[in-house]
Order: structure tokens, then C-alpha cells, then sequence
């Protein structure tokens, strides 16, 4: 694989994003290609929850019912936003970290191979020539929401993918020079 693959890679706004999304044997391609991550132990530490078709729109209104009965005083925006959080792209894939913290490989290291599997999600999608944003919001940190997607006690959102096809190319955003980031221990 080129490299410049990767030096183009870009999140396309989930707004941005409509049909059509991954046709069945794209789907599993890409799923196929997101879970091949580092996974020490052999865990398996992740697993995938798709939503798509009227259940998005159901899981929008749901939160943004779960939300106002959290914070009453929202302002109507953030519920609006809530509601409609799901219905641009016609898929939504759920990365799950499941972590166990009783297993000699840290918790830690479980959850980064999870965040690999959403990373893959977003190299696939691009790969296939979709678009797709990987986003979290209060949803993916909230127990009640977990509970409502039905996640177990050990389980975590680590992202919700947006995955579809871009009405508009995507836009660049200013990277920090590699400089910045980057030294030698000595």
C-alpha cells in the first residue's frame, strides 16, 4: 500500500456523509479488514454494533429523550442535535471495548486495540471509496445510553463510525508539524 494513502486521509463530517453506504459484501470487507489489529493475549477485546435504517433515527430519539431527562434546562438545540446525531449516514458502526481487568494484559492496551479497530473502520471506509467520521459525544461515555444499546457492564463505546458516501469532498484541516511532535531520547 502506498503510503500517500495514508498521508491523505481525511474524516469526512458526519452531516457530509449520505447513501449509499457499504453494499453487504463491502460491509464485510471492511469489518473483516477493521478487526485485524494488534490484540495482545489474543483477547478480542472489541466488538462491532451496526445501526442503520429506522433504528437510527429510533436511537436519536431515545437519547435525546435520555438527555433532557438528565439536564432539564437544555437549550432545544442540543436535543434537536441528539435526535438527529444518527440520520446523515446510512451506517453507524459501534466500536465496543470490552475490558477485562482482571486479565494480565492491561486495560489499557485492550482499549487501544479497540480505537485500532474504529482507526481501521475509517482507513477501510476510505479505502472502498466511502466517507467517515469517527465520533463520541456525552452518548458514548453515559452508562444509561450503554445500558440502552445493551453494552454489559464491562463494555465501553470507544466510537461511533459514521460511514457513507460524501455529498462534498472532505475538508483538510492544519496538521502540527511533525517537528513538534516528534524527538529522540538521547
Amino acid at each position: 500500500m502506498p503510503i500517500d494513502f495514508l498521508t491523505q486521509r481525511l474524516s469526512v463530517p458526519s452531516r457530509q456523509l449520505g447513501e449509499p453506504g457499504p453494499d453487504a459484501a463491502q460491509l464485510d470487507e471492511l469489518l473483516g479488514a477493521a478487526i485485524r489489529v494488534p490484540d495482545h493475549g489474543r483477547l478480542t477485546p472489541f466488538r462491532l454494533l451496526a445501526i442503520r435504517g429506522d433504528a437510527r433515527a429510533r436511537l436519536g430519539a431515545a437519547m435525546a429523550d435520555l438527555h433532557a431527562r438528565k439536564e432539564a434546562d437544555l437549550p432545544p438545540a442540543v436535543l434537536t442535535k441528539d435526535r438527529e446525531r444518527f440520520n446523515a449516514a446510512p451506517l453507524i458502526v459501534t466500536v465496543i471495548a470490552r475490558l477485562d481487568t482482571h486479565h494480565k494484559v492491561p486495560a489499557q492496551e485492550q482499549l487501544l486495540s479497540a480505537g485500532c479497530v474504529a482507526y481501521n473502520l475509517l482507513l477501510g471506509a476510505q479505502a472502498l471509496g466511502f466517507g467517515a467520521q469517527w465520533l463520541t459525544g456525552w452518548a458514548a461515555y453515559d452508562r444509561d445510553v450503554a445500558a440502552l444499546l445493551g453494552l454489559a457492564e464491562n463494555e465501553h463505546i470507544v466510537a461511533f463510525v459514521h460511514i457513507g458516501t460524501p455529498k462534498d469532498p472532505a475538508p483538510e484541516h492544519t496538521r502540527a508539524p511533525l517537528a513538534d511532535l516528534y524527538s529522540e531520547w538521547q
